[in-house]
Formats: structure tokens, sequence, C-alpha cells
């Protein structure tokens, strides 16, 4: 019911009976209560008696709610009782609105927003967030408005309103973006309860300690933090030896167990701390049950997928229970450690609702720890295919063969982590200017320093789409704000609040680097001075430190699908291309797909069946003209790329896997020998494989086939999605408090 009631207006001119009477007929229509012709004049006489007799209109003093508690009170002495009780519930609904509307869900939407071939699709896929109290989910501009909102009232960045519409068209134009764990997270009461830890992409420990590193990275990526963590072997030789008792864990799912496992977050990882500290610390043997964990295949509502069951726990912790049995009485070794963190990502996977995101950090000389993904050695664990492993090395002329065995097809080639370099410096230009000193480590992706126990959180500017190094600085200014007030907020890990609101590290990145004009490029470098003097003034203006780091350049694969662009500073990969996504074959984004013509069919298993859980959809892709292909780098140009935003942007590091062929193995060591100490951070590499798989992620076309292929489909970039269950997203969203990677 909706009631016009007097406009505050302070005008003798303006006040009008008329308006009293429009109000009274309004609130009658509502009711569906007759009133007759003699009352209700004597209603509005009443009411313009009080009204003049309590309100100094001669002064032009009109207070609206005054008359409203006139209208409400001669309501009452005419005996319409229940439009006066209309009347009261509407004053107190538009009154609650009132203090609940934000100016963000008051901006007109006129912004189109340019996605790319898949960017609606992926948009929908992956952020979209059911809407309360309806059968739908949100369109983009619900999902902005809700983040922008959440940043006024859950992160506290105090924006005006002038800079509010201003970031609404940033973000709906696509020119920047917060981390994908913003655009789902912000809003919920996920961020209420969990804080810090619910926004972060970025994690980092090392494992110096028997218990409490692994139960931290197990938390870390049940709450959907990628984690990186460091197995060096002076980390390892902390930890005590393994008991030499006969320790049995055992599995009995009565009510009599020494321990009965919660289904929550906190749960399991009570589980790990008890299986731990009886190896390390007690010595003694317990029983545990799973009674009360969901049984496998149960839905959970709040962000889709089924529950793993019990099954996959008992056998993560039968597994690492059997690892630190044979070493009974001995210490566990850097191998020992990487597979159990491995195995607890293994659990936190299972229920295939979760990634789990991990880099492992060793020492270049452990010849144990190079061969731990030499897959053609036999007898390698499947789980460890759940790390990027990486070695510390500041100079490459001290690597091992068997280091390089694993780049020439033999294994999994392992990356370099640059540690003292990325204590020393920031940018390559400001030389030591801003030391980070206290870096342990990186996040999986490799492209943020870290501290022990430390997380990040990161942004995205979408620089092809930029048209002014203006708008340029005021994006950027947005972000930092943004990410800043974020990492204010409180961590239930106190170790981790400390490290981050001590140095408050933050990763805006750039992505589409590779279709930039050279003057798009030549903008990051003072870019990256004026955010450094912003954030000396505004971390004064909020009482928080400066911020340790700044600026990064991540892989950005999801983000980059929603605007079209080449993710982070890699080439594009093809011209032209068809891109295939694998999608539920229940998703309501089927459908839409379908009718705008583009191909579907069945993911294929290994054996030529059909997968019908599964569906391909294909999309017709191309970059813009101009735009530099994989073809058209080298290994040595990739990393001249590297060290190029090492130098002018990226105080943090570059993320880049270095496509490489065999014959260019050589010069790879070489422009190593010459380079990396003193320019590279990290760096990854992988070698370049034709295959001729089926359904593969990428295929590239001809110009001619692309422009059949589109002639056939309509590019969406909008579709209703009516949900057939509507999952409780308040309840159940992170049940457990378990949250997807986003």
């Amino acid at each position: 019911m909706q009631f016009n009631v007097i406009k505050r207006d302070k005008t003798k001119s303006n006040y009008d009976i008329k308006k009293i009477e429009n109000v009274l007929k309004l609130a009658f229509t509502q009711t569906n209560i007759t009133c007759d012709e003699t009352t209700f004049k004597l209603i509005v006489s009443n009411i313009d008696n009080q009204t003049r007799n309590s309100i100094d209109i001669e002064h032009n003093e009109i207070f609206i709610e005054k008359i409203q508690d006139i209208v409400e009170q001669s309501l009452m002495k005419y005996h319409f009782y229940e439009t006066a009780k209309h009347y009261i519930q509407y004053r107190l609904t538009r009154n609650e609105k009132r203090k609940t509307e934000s100016y963000v869900s008051k901006i007109k939407d006129n912004v189109v927003t340019p996605w790319g071939m898949i960017g609606y699709i992926t948009y929908k896929k992956t952020y979209s967030r059911h809407i309360p109290n309806s059968n739908q989910t949100e369109e983009f501009k619900d999902t902005i408005t809700r983040v922008l909102e959440a940043c006024q009232k859950q992160l506290h960045v105090n924006f005006t309103n002038d800079e509010l519409r201003q970031a609404y068209y940033y973000f709906m134009s696509l020119k920047c973006s917060v981390a994908g764990r913003f655009l789902w997270q912000l809003g919920t009461k996920t961020v209420d309860k969990l804080g810090l830890f619910s926004l972060q992409n970025c994690a980092f420990i090392k494992i110096d300690a028997p218990v409490k590193p692994f139960l931290w990275i197990f938390d870390a990526l049940m709450l959907g933090s990628g984690v990186g963590f460091n197995i060096q072997k002076h980390n390892i030789q902390k930890l005590p030896m393994v008991l030499d008792v006969n320790l049995q864990i055992v599995r009995q799912d009565t009510k009599d167990a020494g321990f009965i496992i919660p289904d929550s977050r906190e749960g399991w990882i009570s589980l790990l701390e008890k299986v731990l500290e009886a190896i390390f610390i007690k010595g003694l043997s317990f029983t545990y049950s799973t009674m009360l964990i969901r049984s496998a295949g149960a839905s959970i509502q709040g962000f889709g997928g089924v529950a793993s069951g019990p099954e996959e726990l008992v056998k993560g912790i039968d597994n690492i229970v059997n690892i630190c049995k044979s070493q009974r009485g001995k210490y566990l070794s850097t191998v020992n450690c990487l597979d159990i963190v491995c195995i607890i990502a293994s659990i936190v996977v299972s229920g295939n609702v979760r990634r789990a995101a991990l880099l492992c950090i060793g020492d270049h000389d452990d010849i144990e720890y190079l061969n731990a993904k030499r897959w053609d050695l036999g007898n390698i664990p499947n789980w460890r295919a759940l790390s990027n492993n990486s070695v510390i090395c500041s100079d490459t002329t001290k690597l091992l063969p068997e280091f390089w065995n694993g780049y020439t097809g033999n294994g999994e080639p392992y990356g370099l982590i640059n540690i003292e370099l990325s204590k020393k410096i920031g940018r390559l230009k400001d030389g030591n200017k801003y030391p980070d000193p206290e870096v342990e480590g990186f996040n999986p992706c490799g492209e943020i320093t870290l501290s022990n126990c430390q997380t990040c959180c990161l942004s995205e500017i979408f620089l092809p789409n930029i048209t002014s190094y203006e708008e340029l600085q005021k994006i950027v200014t947005t972000l930092y704000r943004i990410c800043k007030h974020s990492l204010l907020l409180k961590c239930h890990q106190k170790d981790t609040e400390y490290i981050v609101h001590k140095q408050m590290r933050i990763g805006i990145g750039v992505t589409g680097y590779m279709q930039c004009s050279q003057e798009q490029k030549n903008w990051l470098e003072p870019l990256y001075e004026y955010l450094r003097e912003y954030d000396v003034a505004y971390s004064k203006k909020i009482n928080a430190p400066v911020s340790v780091k700044l600026t990064t350049c991540k892989p950005s694969g999801t983000l980059s699908l929603l605007a079209g662009v080449t993710p982070g500073c890699h080439p594009g990969i093809f011209q032209y291309f068809i891109r295939r996504i694998r999608i539920s074959s229940s998703n309501n984004l089927v459908q839409i797909c379908r009718k705008s013509g583009y191909k579907i069919e069945y993911q294929k298993n290994f054996d030529g069946t059909d997968d019908i859980n599964t569906l391909v959809i294909e999309f017709p892709c191309m970059y813009p003209l101009g735009t530099i292909l994989a073809k058209d780098m080298t290994a040595i140009d990739q990393l001249e790329v590297i060290k190029q935003l090492q130098y002018s942007w990226s105080d943090n590091a570059v993320s880049v896997t270095v496509y490489y062929k065999l014959e260019e193995l050589d010069i790879i060591k070489s422009w190593l020998k010459n380079n990396y100490t003193n320019n590279i951070k990290s760096c990854s590499f992988l070698l370049h494989h034709d295959h001729n798989f089926q359904q593969a992620p990428y295929e590239e076309i001809t110009k001619e086939k692309y422009e059949e292929l589109i002639s056939h489909v309509k590019h969406i970039t909008s579709g209703d999605i009516i949900l057939d269950d509507i999952p409780d997203y308040e309840n159940e969203n992170c049940k457990g408090g378990v949250c997807p990677i986003k």
C-alpha cells in the first residue's frame, strides 16, 4: 500500500487543502473502506483546522510529521480504525525504508555494460547471487549496488554521493572491478561473521611448528583463500620428532566416541588438531565419530554443490596418520609436509564446491622435493597434483640438474621465487626506497609477496577500457579505498589480524595489458607514484598504517572474461577461437545459451561416453585486431614483460606463466643468468604442447569460421534466471563457515 502524503514545503502558497483530501481518498481506496461525502468533508475540515492551529503557516513552518499525526488522530476520532491502522503501518514502513535506503539504490542506471563474448554468462555463473524473497538471481547492477552499499555499511569507506555515482559508473562500464571474492561476498552476513578472511584472495604461512601451520592452512582453504606455504629445511627442522608410540586413531560412529565431530569448519579443523597433537605432543590414542556430518550428496543450498560426507575427511585423516607413522621416532621430511598439506587440500575440494589453490615453496637444492612431481618416476601420490611447486633461489646458476629435469617434459617445471629481491625492493624503478624485510613467501599465483600468516586483498583495472590518465587516477583511488578499508576488518586468526593491520598490503592489478596502446602502458609509471602519495595522505586521514605494498599484476582469469580482455599481462591465446565452458546440466543458464543459438553438447568421458551431468557450451570469440598474440611472443619476450611491469608498476610481483618450447630452454637459462637476480621476483613456466584433446577449452579457428559461427548466435548480455528451488542464503551461505573460492 502507498499513500501520497503531503511533502514538506515551507512556502505558504504551496499549502493546499486539496493535498489533504488526496491523502484521505487514497487511504480509503486502499483499505476498501467506504466514507460518505459529509463525513469525508468533516474529517478534512478537522485536519485543516488542527493544522492551522498547531502549525505556523504564516511563518512558513509546515512539519510533515505533525500533519501526519493529525491525520491519524482524525481517522481515529471518526472511528475509521482500519484505515488508521494501515496509515500508521505505512508511516512506520516508510520511516524504516528511509533509514535503509542508500544513495546507490537511487542511482539511475543508464550504463550499457560492454560484456565480452562470455562475460555475462561468466558473471551469472560465478558472481550473481540469489535475490532474497524472490526466485531470481542478481543482474550486474544489483551486484554492483550490493557491493557499493556494503562498502558504506560493512567496510565504512564513506564515499560521498558523487564518489558512489562515479564508482557505480566505473564498475558497470567494466573499467575496473573489485576482487571476485568481493563481488560474491560483500553485503552478506558471511562478512559480518567471518570478517577479514572472508574477503582475502591470498594467504601464506611457513611450516615451522607441528600443529598450528597445518590448522591455519586448513582454515584458510575452507574459507576460500589460496595458500602459499614454505617447507624449506630450516623451517621444517623446527618441528619436533614424531612420537615413538603405537598410536591408534580410529573412527567410531557412536555416541560414546572420544570426539564427536561437529558438522562445521571449526569441527573438521578440531579433528585435525587432535590428530596432530596426538602424533607430536600427547601420544594418546582416541576415537572419533562422524555421526553429525551430513551424508555425501546432501545439497548445499547456500552456494550450490553437494556435501562430500565424512568419507573424504576420514580418508584424509588416515593418510596423514599413515605418513606420520612411517616416520615414527623420526623427523618429518620436507616432502612429508608437502604431502600433509596436499591431503588437507584434497579434503577441502572433495565436496566439488571449492578449489584449493596451493603453492609449495622449498629449497632449490632439496633433491627429494625437486623429484616430488616427477610423474615419470612412478609411485607419486595423486594428491601432489593439488599444489604448484617453486624453489627459493636468487641466482639461477646455482640450480641443480634435477631442477631442470622437470623442464624437459619428465615432470612439472618448478617456478622460481626470489625472496632476497622481494625483501629489498618494491618496484625496480624505486630501488631500495620501499623495502619489505618481513617477506617470507608468496600466494599461489605468485603475484603477492607475503609475510608469515599474512593475507592480501586484490582488485583489477581493465586498462584497455580506460580513456584518460585522469580517469585512471580516479579509478585507482576508488579501488585503493575499498581495499584499504577491507583490511581494517577483524580476523579470528589473531596472528593474521596483527600482520595484516600492521602492513596493510594491497594488490591493485592491471589486466588486458597486451591489448593496450603504448600511451595506456605509459600511464602506469606515474600512476604508481600518485598512488604512493595518496596512500600516505589517506592513511593519515583514517589513522591507519601506510601500506607496505600497493600494486601487482595477477593472472586474472575469470574477471578478464567479464570484459573480454586478455588476462593480466598474458598475450591473447588466438586471434579467433572457440572458447568452451563446462556447466552443470541443471544450470538455468543452459536454456539461455540454447535459445541464443550456441552449440551445446554433453561432456565426453575418457572412454568416449557422455557425461550427462555436465554440458560443454561453445562460444565463438575474437580479440580486437592489434592484440599481441601468443604466437607473436617467444619465452624471452614474455620474461621481458615481467621485467618491465616489475620496473614500472608492480611493487609486489608479476604473475605470468611463461609458455616455452624445448628448443628455447638454453636461451631461457641464459636470460635468467643475466636478468633474474636483480629483476624478477617470481616466475613460472609451462612447456608448450600441441594436443588433440576433445572439447579443449580453446580451439583456434579462422576468421571465416568465426564469422560463420557468430552469424548464427546472439550475444548474451541479459537473461532472467528463475530458480526452481530458492536457496536460503541468509541461513545456508557458507554453511559451517566454509566459503567458495570466487
